[in-house]
């Protein structure tokens, strides 16, 4: 079996440990742990704060069968372009290698905060050989149950840094920061301004730092007013590019860290009656398919999404396999794709 996190794993409580601590039987608790409906809500609230307190680990059933076809896909949402795009590079890396794909949307968590048991089990039951999670924000809990259950896993895109020994997938969101400031700077923009992601986030960070880096090597001031976040949330772009344009010297170029926040900076601009480029120039990053709908088309950093998901699921074939990568960081270039919604500043 394939260890994927980096520390060893104790054994955990046994079911008769469970049933004495939650005051039930052996057979009850058993119940509980293999989703039987017949117990009584009282009682397998009980059993399920036993489980999770005693950091119980139900064993996996694996089928050989199943085990050697059958892999999960945990998206954050099935509703996104960003998605589709993820769906799309797995699906076609599985059917290469034979594989099935069973596809969820996000992770479950009970009242209490700890993950959601009942999609555990149900995982283990069906005998997936692995999981790949795709903008997945993990706890020490389901990092733990995974390696306990001796699952291989790869992260596509993690939100934050990874444990160490967990493999990921990513893009090169600095050097995609830079490859935007630069397209700025060469068009004439000094006032260049950035509309950033959630803080803690590690690609709005290293988009963030790739802006600030272009800016100092060109020798461009760095104002402090100019950096917002917005947490990729269109609604919060809008309102930052507002709080932008109402300084007292506003920027006459910005960089958007996602194309999807881009859409807010849009309106916000047409709200003040404000033309792009003409006016203010846009760069975007991840080239969307929002990002050639909208009017001007979008220049932005392109991340290749399906292939970012296709590696991860060729790496995830090879821990299956009982290969551990040389490296648990992979990252795949970046590009800027140069539309209608940049010029040089006007006079």
């Amino acid at each position: 079996m394939v260890r994927t996190g980096s520390a060893s794993v104790a054994a955990g409580p046994t079911l008769a440990v469970v049933a004495r601590e939650a005051g039930v039987s052996v057979p009850t608790a058993s119940k509980v742990v293999n989703g039987r409906e017949d117990v009584a809500p009282e009682t397998r609230r009980r059993v399920t704060e036993a489980l999770d307190r005693l950091g119980y680990v139900r064993r996996p059933r694996f089928d050989a069968a199943k085990s050697s076809g059958l892999v999960d896909l945990v998206l954050n949402s099935l509703e996104t372009s960003w998605s589709g795009a993820v769906l799309h590079g797995v699906e076609s890396a599985a059917h290469d290698a034979g594989l099935e794909v069973v596809v969820s949307a996000g992770l479950a968590r009970n009242r209490a905060g700890r993950p959601d048991r009942g999609w555990m089990d149900k995982l283990t039951a069906r005998g997936s050989s692995g999981v790949l999670f795709d903008l997945a924000e993990l706890t020490s809990s389901q990092y733990g149950w995974l390696d306990q259950h001796r699952i291989p896993y790869v992260l596509i895109d993690p939100v934050l840094e990874p444990p160490p020994g967990v493999v990921s997938v990513g893009a090169a969101n600095w050097q995609g920061g830079v490859t935007a400031t630069e397209h700025l700077l060469a068009l004439g923009h000094e006032r260049i301004a950035v509309v950033a992601g959630h803080q803690r986030r590690m690609s709005s960070s290293a988009r963030l730092a790739g802006y600030r880096s272009a800016l100092a090597s060109a020798g461009t001031r760095q104002r402090p007013e100019y950096v917002r976040h917005a947490g990729h949330d269109e609604g919060a772009a809008r309102r930052r590019m507002l709080e932008l344009l109402d300084l007292a010297e506003p920027p006459t170029a910005v960089f958007v860290c996602s194309d999807h926040m881009a859409l807010g900076v849009y309106e916000a601009l047409a709200e003040r009656g404000l033309r792009v480029p003409e006016d203010i120039s846009v760069v975007g990053f991840d080239d969307l398919p929002e990002a050639r709908w909208t009017t001007p088309a979008l220049t932005t950093v392109r991340q290749p999404l399906s292939e970012m998901a296709a590696t991860a699921l060729r790496l995830l074939v090879r821990m299956m396999d009982g290969d551990r990568p040389e490296s648990t960081r992979t990252e795949l270039s970046t590009r800027l794709v140069e539309r209608a919604s940049t010029a040089p500043p006007r006079d």
